[in-house]
Order: structure tokens, then sequence, then C-alpha cells
């Protein structure tokens, strides 16, 4: 029991037998000999094989220990290729998300374009020789020229991430 529990267990943690001695401070026949059951530990070195198993003393001498295969080449490459579609479809998911957004922000700088346009301004008929009218005047000129001056530029802007976030087949 107390050999093939040892034999399961270090190959379960992915060590060679010298890897074991070397760790325990023995000579790789003595492992050899415990896996074969020619020998047994005492019970200061069966502690220490448990530290270096990160494993309880029972597991050893008593528990059934299934030999779990450390994971293969195969395994690992089937979990990497997992993740890479993983990031794969979030790339896809962020740049949709970025070219919508981008094709939002057009239209709204077009349709503002359009009100601007069918207002024609009516704010420059207004009598202001009231301060308050004057003032609210004045705001809605700002804004007016702000906007007509920066939106052209945000919007080429859009158009050319529009452009660079289409994907390309």
């Amino acid at each position: 029991m107390l050999s093939e529990n040892l034999k399961a267990i270090r190959k379960s943690k992915g060590l060679s037998q010298q890897e074991l001695a070397v760790k325990l401070n023995v000579v790789r026949q003595t492992v050899s000999k415990w896996e074969q059951g020619l020998s047994v530990p005492d019970s200061d070195m069966l502690i220490s094989i448990s530290e270096a198993f990160e494993t309880p003393v029972s597991a050893l001498l008593g528990e059934i220990v299934i030999e779990t295969e450390v994971d293969s080449l195969k395994a690992i490459s089937e979990k990497l290729e997992v993740i890479n579609l993983q990031l794969a479809q979030r790339k896809t998911t962020r740049r949709k998300m970025i070219q919508w957004s981008l094709i939002s922000l057009c239209a709204v700088i077009v349709i503002l374009f359009a009100i601007l346009l069918a207002l024609e301004s009516p704010y420059l008929g207004w009598d202001y020789g009231d301060p308050e009218t004057a003032v609210l005047g004045v705001a809605f000129h700002s804004l007016e020229w702000l906007f007509v001056r920066v939106a052209p530029v945000i919007l080429i802007g859009a158009v050319i991430g529009i452009c660079v976030t289409q994907k390309k087949e």
C-alpha cells in the first residue's frame, strides 16, 4: 500500500525519483526501493515525504490514492485554444461596440446639424435690450459657433475610426 501510494503521489506531483530523492536528501535507489516495496522509510522520513508531497501521512500509509495525470501537452494546448478563442471573441465584441459608438456619434452630429439648419439661429432676431435675453442669446450663439467648428473635426475622426475598426476579411 505504502509503495503504491508513494509512486502514485510522486507521479501526480510530476516528480521523478531523482527529484524526490534530492528533496529528501537520499539517493534515488532508496526511493526506488520504497516504491518497489523492498524497504520502508522510518517515521521521520515518512513525515519528510508527506511534507514534500504536501499530503497527510495517512494518505501515504493507508488511503488509496488514485494516480492523476500531470497536464499533458495536449491538455495544455486545448486549454490555451479555449483561452485564445475567448480573447478573440472579447476583442471582436469590443471592436463592434467601438464601431457602433462611433456610428451613433456620427448620427447625433448629423441630426444636430440638421436641427441647427432648420432653426436658422432664431436667437439672432431676439431683442438684446433685455439683459437676460442678451445673455441667453450670447450663450446660444457661442454654443452654435463652437459646435459648427468642432463637430466637423469630430465627425471626420469618427468616420476614420469606423473605417479603422471595420473587420478585414
